[in-house]
C-alpha cells in the first residue's frame, strides 16, 4: 500500500549581502600603511645628511635595550626579541662612530669660534658707542687667541688701573669692568681672569708679599667689578695671577703696560682641554679611600697613650693630675698674614 506522506524539501538559502564590504577593511588598512610609508620617506628625504647615520642606529638599537638605557648594541646570547643583537646589517663601526662624533664636534667648534668673532665685532661698535668705554680705547686690546676672544686692559704710566703697589681698584677701571660684566652673558662661554705685573720686585723679594700675591689679588678684584656689574657668578672658570711671567713687551719688563688685566672668554675646545686637566683619574687617586679616611678623626696621643677623642684627652688629663702634657694631631693656630714690602715703583 502506498504511502500517502508528502515530503517537502527546501533549498535553504543564505544571504551574502553582509560580506560585500570587507574588502574595503583590507584595502583601508593598505592605504593607511602606504601613506604611513611615503610621510617616513618624505621625512627623510628633508633630513639634513649628518642626521640619517643617527636614526639608523636608533631603528638598529634592540627593544630592550633602548628601554633601559643601555649601550647600543647588546651582547646578551637571548633570543627573544629585544635581547640579542639586531639582524639588520650595520655600515657603522666604532671607529666610524668616533669619527662622526669628532666632525660633529668640529663642526660646534667652527660655530662656537664664529660666535666669538661676533662678540669681539659686537665690543668693539660698544667701545666706540659707549661715552664710558670710548675714553679708554687706548687701553683696550682685542684680539683673537687660539683659546678664545681675549680683551685685555692695560695700564698706563699716567693712569694706573690700580693704586700704586696694591689690589686696590681705581673708579676707572670699575667702571670699564662694570661696563663689559652683562656683555659676557650674551654667549655660554665662560671666562678666565689673569692678572700681570711689571718685573719690579718688592723690598723683601718672593719670600714674602709678592708680585705673585698682588697679581692674584687684582684679578679676583677685577673678578668682583665685573660681578657686581651684572656678570653671572658661574661664567668665571679661573682667576690667575702670573706676576710677571708673561710680559708684554718682552725687551722692557718693566714697561707700564706690562701691568694689566687679561680677559679670555673660551672657546670649547680650550675648555675642554682645562675640565681634562682638571679631572681627576680613578688610577692615581683613590677618592673612596681619602673620604673614608677623612671621616676618622686622628689619633690624641697623650703620655704616649692614644686616646679617641679630645673629650677623652681631656680626662685623661684631668685624671693624671699633673701639668698638661704636650698634644699632637690638634689643629695648629692661623699663622698671621705676611707683611706686604715696600713696593720698588708703580705696579
Amino acid at each position: 500500500m502506498s504511502s500517502d506522506r508528502i515530503v517537502i524539501r527546501r533549498k535553504k538559502v543564505t544571504a551574502h549581502g553582509t560580506q560585500h564590504g570587507a574588502w574595503k577593511i583590507a584595502y583601508a588598512d593598505f592605504m593607511t600603511a602606504m601613506m604611513a610609508f611615503f610621510l617616513v620617506m618624505w621625512l627623510i628625504a628633508i633630513l639634513p645628511r649628518e642626521s640619517l647615520p643617527g636614526i639608523a642606529e636608533f631603528f638598529r638599537m634592540p627593544l630592550m635595550t633602548a628601554i633601559t638605557g643601555g649601550p647600543q648594541l647588546d651582547e646578551s646570547s637571548k633570543v627573544i626579541p629585544g635581547g640579542s643583537p639586531t639582524v639588520i646589517p650595520s655600515k657603522t663601526t666604532p671607529a666610524s662612530r668616533h669619527k662622526q662624533r669628532s666632525a660633529q664636534e668640529e663642526e660646534e667648534d667652527r660655530r662656537d669660534q664664529r660666535r666669538l668673532e661676533d662678540l669681539k665685532t659686537d665690543l668693539e661698535a660698544l667701545i666706540e658707542s659707549d661715552p664710558v668705554l670710548k675714553q679708554f680705547r687706548p687701553q683696550l686690546l682685542l684680539d683673537m687667541t687660539p683659546d678664545g676672544l681675549r680683551i685685555q686692559i692695560v695700564d698706563q704710566q699716567n693712569r694706573p688701573m690700580f693704586a700704586t703697589g696694591s689690589a686696590q681698584v681705581q673708579p676707572y677701571m670699575r667702571d670699564i669692568l662694570r661696563e663689559l660684566g652683562p656683555v659676557f652673558n650674551k654667549l655660554p662661554n665662560r671666562i678666565t681672569i689673569s692678572g700681570h705685573t711689571d718685573a719690579m720686585q718688592y723690598a723683601s723679594g718672593e719670600r714674602e708679599y709678592s708680585n705673585w700675591e698682588l697679581s692674584a689679588d687684582r684679578s679676583n678684584a677685577a673678578r668682583r667689578e665685573l660681578v657686581a656689574g651684572g656678570l653671572q657668578e658661574n661664567k668665571v672658570k679661573r682667576v690667575l695671577g702670573l706676576s710677571s711671567s708673561v710680559s708684554l713687551i718682552k725687551d722692557n719688563p718693566n714697561a707700564a703696560v706690562n701691568r694689566r688685566i687679561s680677559l679670555l672668554v673660551l672657546n670649547r675646545r680650550a675648555e675642554r682641554r682645562i675640565d681634562e686637566q682638571d679631572a681627576t683619574s680613578e688610577s692615581l687617586t683613590n677618592l673612596k679611600a681619602i673620604m673614608d679616611g677623612a671621616s676618622r678623626p686622628p689619633p690624641i696621643y697623650v703620655g704616649g697613650k692614644g686616646v679617641g677623642d679630645a673629650a677623652g684627652a681631656a680626662s685623661a688629663t684631668a685624671a693624671a693630675g699633673s701639668e698638661a702634657p704636650a698634644v699632637s694631631g690638634l689643629a695648629p693656630s692661623p699663622a698671621p698674614a705676611p707683611a706686604a714690602g715696600a713696593a720698588g715703583t708703580a705696579r
